[in-house]
């Protein structure tokens, strides 16, 4: 999960520079059938690509060119090649090309550097397309996937594990403190959104909606979106004897409520040029680039570590979770999560295991407080 987060907080403002100076748009007009650039086109036309949410598929978009761009000895590139003839050693070959790069320093010094996650995102992606093309067309893409069982490691040998960066619960006081004073409320009652509900910061800012909070048929409800895994579920907002789980954000989505009718929850803070209404965080184009600098300059004014991140909130809550004692069934009913890998025992997910985690965490907290004071 957090590797996951980090990988993508990297390689999609990476592609979307490339993109921007026509680096993924190298793929010629003819498209010869049974070659790569094929295959790559028969991924995105399937149902399958339709079901993958638009942060992965950007993130393949970016491995497939990136892989098909690369130009062979021969000077043509790999896309144009007939999958027919790769093999497993044609395939680690090019991904060992892929894993570094040459640039030149400011004295025109050739400067080696591995790019890991890069290549493989790509191989991840051509995979991906491998699998879903032979399903597609068994004709013409061989049984065989090249891409398969690669040994891709996340580190170079020796390489120390990258902590993701974890915002406290004081991290997140002092960030919501200053968020308000900077004239972003909606920045501040979203990172409590993500701390309590264990939301991606995309599904904050571009899945929760108004019609999700408290609507007339489930009024003591909010529904929770992960549009990464497909899951949602909805979640409790009062326990058995009726007291509120989430008293300060109840309170300030409660107002959000009154001046908004639909759409999006969370709205920029100020008018825009080109619209009466405030506009969403999230662009058109899924894109969070502008909430991010917003969110280091809320950091920086909160004297907080640079390295914090919006997503350092989710991340504290999940922390948070485990210093409460939730169990696996706990964590998992909050974090929806549905894969062995992420979290070791699978339970049913039901409304008492939310309210017995909220519980927890809460009353966790509150302790912590105290013995801080």
């Amino acid at each position: 999960m957090a590797a996951v987060d980090r990988a993508e907080n990297v390689l999609l403002p990476a592609f979307d520079s490339w993109r921007s100076r026509g680096l993924t748009d190298m793929v010629p007009a003819a498209v010869t059938p049974g070659s790569f650039d094929w295959l790559a086109g028969v991924f995105k036309a399937h149902q399958k690509w339709k079901e993958i949410d638009h942060k992965t598929q950007r993130l393949y978009e970016q491995g497939l060119s990136l892989f098909a761009n690369h130009r062979l000895k021969d000077g043509t590139r790999t896309g144009s090649k007939q999958i027919s003839d790769f093999t497993k050693g044609f395939v680690d070959a090019v991904y060992a090309k892929l894993l570094v790069v040459e640039d030149k320093d400011a004295d025109g010094n050739v400067v080696r550097r591995e790019r890991r996650r890069f290549a493989n995102a790509a191989m991840v992606a051509c995979r991906r397309a491998w699998f879903v093309g032979q399903r597609a067309d068994e004709k013409r893409v061989p049984a065989i996937n090249p891409f398969s069982r690669m040994g891709l490691k996340a580190r170079a040998p020796g390489q120390a594990v990258r902590e993701t960066p974890t915002a406290t619960w004081e991290d997140l006081v002092a960030f919501r403190a200053a968020a308000k004073d900077l004239g972003y409320r909606s920045v501040a009652t979203a990172s409590l959104v993500t701390w309590e509900w264990l939301q991606r910061e995309e599904h904050v800012f571009g899945a929760f909606e108004i019609a999700h909070y408290r609507p007339k048929e489930r009024p003591n409800s909010v529904k929770i979106v992960h549009p990464k895994n497909g899951e949602e579920a909805w979640w409790p907002l009062f326990d058995e004897a009726g007291e509120a789980l989430f008293p300060e954000l109840m309170a300030e989505l409660d107002e959000i409520k009154k001046t908004t009718v639909s759409g999006l929850v969370f709205r920029r803070d100020h008018a825009h040029r080109r619209s009466r209404t405030p506009l969403p965080w999230i662009t058109d184009k899924k894109d969070l680039r502008y909430l991010r600098d917003v969110v280091k300059e809320i950091i920086r004014s909160a004297g907080l570590r640079e390295e914090l991140s919006f997503t350092s909130f989710r991340h504290g809550g999940f922390t948070e979770g485990a210093d409460s004692d939730l169990t696996d069934a706990e964590l998992r009913a909050a974090g929806r999560h549905r894969s062995a890998r992420q979290l070791p025992t699978y339970a049913k997910r039901t409304r008492k295991q939310l309210i017995s985690g909220t519980k927890k965490r809460r009353e966790e907290r509150t302790k912590t407080a105290g013995l801080s004071e």
